[in-house]
């Protein structure tokens, strides 16, 4: 069994190896987290793990205002996350690579970071001023047909984009821009689909490509037909440009 230690960053969001994560960081936490992440030699990876909170665990405000202005804010790296805070976290998650932490005068940061691999979250530990996590690596297997799976999800994601775009509205992602390896299609299309957490999660830990991929075609099909049957549903965003993959 590989593992690692990195920091941790919960989310309420899910990401999936490939995908870009944009993040807005202000929480002292997740400030000294990038202060360290600041200190790796430029010749070597800014990692950091990000992983999924639990439905129904609410973080507690570590800053006044946020989001009652007379709350008392929690302090210290597992601040909202109770006691143990493995049983706030989905245990499957994904290290992201910070290509880019740019501090802000105010001493905020703005990251960009890439998702690579997927990882199973072993232990936390809270004892320093962010978490760090004890991580397994999870290997991608393709799992039967996952070939021609992936095609049949970028058909139907084509129809479900078109449904979503609405007749007088053009996608601006065409064929040419979507992948065809299995492992990126499953990955770019969870991503793009307007799921709840939970069902982007139950994608991310799939237990390989064609899983996840015969799971996702479920979900286009059931999906497309629903809003087949809401013509007024506005158009998300995923119609008006591609997402960015690395």
């Amino acid at each position: 069994m590989t593992t690692v230690r990195l920091p941790l960053f919960p989310l309420n969001s899910v990401l999936f190896p490939g995908l870009v994560l944009p993040l807005n960081v202000f929480e002292e936490r997740y400030r000294a987290m990038m202060r360290e992440l600041l200190k790796t030699p430029d010749e070597e990876p800014r990692r950091f793990a990000v992983v999924a909170i639990r439905d129904g665990h609410e973080v507690a405000p570590s800053l006044p205002g946020l989001p009652d202005p007379t709350a008392v804010p929690e302090r210290g790296a597992a601040a909202g996350f109770g006691p143990d805070p493995v049983k706030a976290l989905h245990k499957v998650g994904c290290v992201a690579d910070a290509a880019t932490i740019r501090e802000r005068p105010g001493g905020t940061f703005e990251v960009l970071a890439t998702g690579t691999t997927r990882v199973r979250l072993l232990s936390v530990d809270t004892s320093g001023p962010f978490l760090t996590a004890e991580l397994e690596h999870l290997d991608e297997e393709p799992g039967d047909e996952a070939g021609a799976l992936a095609e049949g999800v970028l058909r139907a994601f084509r129809q479900y984009q078109k449904r979503l775009a609405g007749a007088r509205e053009r996608s601006l992602t065409t064929g040419a821009d979507l992948p065809d390896e299995p492992g990126v299609v499953s990955y770019l299309v969870a991503a793009a689909m307007m799921l709840d957490t939970p069902t982007k999660q139950r994608l991310l830990q799939a237990p390989d490509t064609a899983s996840r991929l015969r799971d996702e075609l479920k979900l286009l099909r059931t999906e497309t037909a629903v809003i087949r049957t809401l013509p007024s549903l506005p158009a998300a965003e995923l119609t008006r440009g591609p997402t960015s993959l690395n």
